[in-house]
């Protein structure tokens, strides 16, 4: 499915994941003999079209270099920050001189294992003619509640128009390296890549992903993992 634009993947992997409560980043827990960020790579380190895949690691990670993917033709690293979009900016700027403009950057997280290629599929095509890219998401399926300082009800709020963001978030090289590089000039902390296009007037399209995508952020969240991956056995 490869076309002229290249295509890059840029991972940041230098969080702690303090809320899943074990002793190490939670990209390097073990499930069925591989760690979260090997198999998390592994969705997309066999696909022709992907370039060159960044991982974002921190100075302080002994972990990242004991393992084999870490020595694969097609990762690099970049240096890891303390807010996640700081090591997405640090990885974009190793792709200074190599990526164009129009390239896509697909932005996934580490802690993102189960996605799958029907997904990746998906992205590339809807967003092959979108001026500024899109993200992964899901529909809401479940009646919202806001809840005011005190733990209680505020309101319902309307769900048919809310989503949930997921990654891959896929955007032009330029636009976002320039969104980022703004938001940090600015001092405001983005959450993720949409939120940075978001603030200079660009709107990312939304496209629909899958429920098993989740991101791994509590002890329970590994059990569907280990679930997931022995159905694709």
């Amino acid at each position: 499915m490869s076309d002229s634009s290249k295509y890059w993947v840029v991972i940041p992997a230098a969080g702690v994941g303090s809320r899943m409560g074990v002793d190490k980043p939670k990209q390097y827990i073990s499930i069925n003999n591989k760690m979260i960020i090997e198999h998390t790579i592994e969705c997309f380190i066999h696909r022709e079209e992907i370039e060159k895949i960044i991982v974002a690691i921190s100075k302080e990670d002994v972990f990242w270099p004991t393992l084999s993917i870490s020595k694969h033709d097609k990762v690099v690293t970049a240096p890891g920050g303390e807010e996640r979009y700081q090591s997405v900016l640090n990885s974009l700027q190793v792709l200074t001189g190599k990526a164009d403009n129009n390239d896509w950057v697909m932005v996934h997280d580490a802690a993102r294992p189960c996605l799958n290629q029907s997904a990746i599929d998906r992205l590339i095509i809807e967003l092959r003619t979108h001026d500024v890219g899109g993200i992964l998401a899901m529909p809401c399926r479940d009646t919202m509640k806001r809840a005011n300082d005190t733990g209680e009800i505020d309101k319902t709020v309307e769900r048919e128009s809310l989503w949930h963001a997921q990654t891959p978030q896929m955007f032009k090289y330029g636009k976002l390296l320039s969104a980022i590089e703004d938001a940090l000039k600015n001092k405001i902390v983005v959450t993720d890549e949409s939120m940075a296009m978001e603030r200079l007037g660009y709107k990312p399209l939304l496209v629909h992903g899958h429920q098993e995508n989740m991101k791994l952020t509590h002890k329970d969240d590994l059990e569907s993992l280990k679930t997931y991956l022995d159905r694709m056995i």
